[in-house]
């Protein structure tokens, strides 16, 4: 009878599942990481010729098709309008070779959370900041 009312009371707590010790729950796995998320991989991922001109900025959206990014401007206040999630690229006069990448907050839009730098040619991530 207390057998009975203890495997009542675990298929209950345990809405329907096999109440045993010899089953331990299984352990959670890790999230994947996201295709998207606020920091770029290592390869940049974003045509050379969608880069801003030297001295220039773009807000660059991830996911959005190239052809359909805000143009390049001026980079006086422009993290100020940056949505949440969008990656501002500038390209220096001094240094062509590189393009640095501002990535902003997933959740607060003009808040920088990284910063990285990208050789223009290759795509591939030089240093982190």
């Amino acid at each position: 009878m207390r057998t009975a009312k203890l495997v009542a009371s675990c298929l209950i707590l345990s809405g329907g599942m096999a109440c045993s010790s010899s089953n331990p729950a299984p352990t959670p796995q890790p999230a994947p990481a996201a295709s998207r998320s606020s920091s770029p991989a290592a390869a940049l991922g974003i045509p050379p010729g969608h880069f801003p001109p030297p001295g220039l900025c773009r807000v660059w959206t991830p996911g959005k098709p190239p052809g359909r990014q805000a143009p390049a401007r001026t980079c006086h206040g422009i993290e100020r309008g940056a949505p949440a999630g969008t990656w501002i690229l500038y390209r220096p006069k001094e240094d062509k070779k590189v393009i640095h990448v501002r990535v902003l907050d997933d959740r607060r839009p003009g808040v920088v959370v990284n910063l990285r730098v990208y050789d223009v040619r290759k795509g591939t991530l030089v240093r982190k900041g």
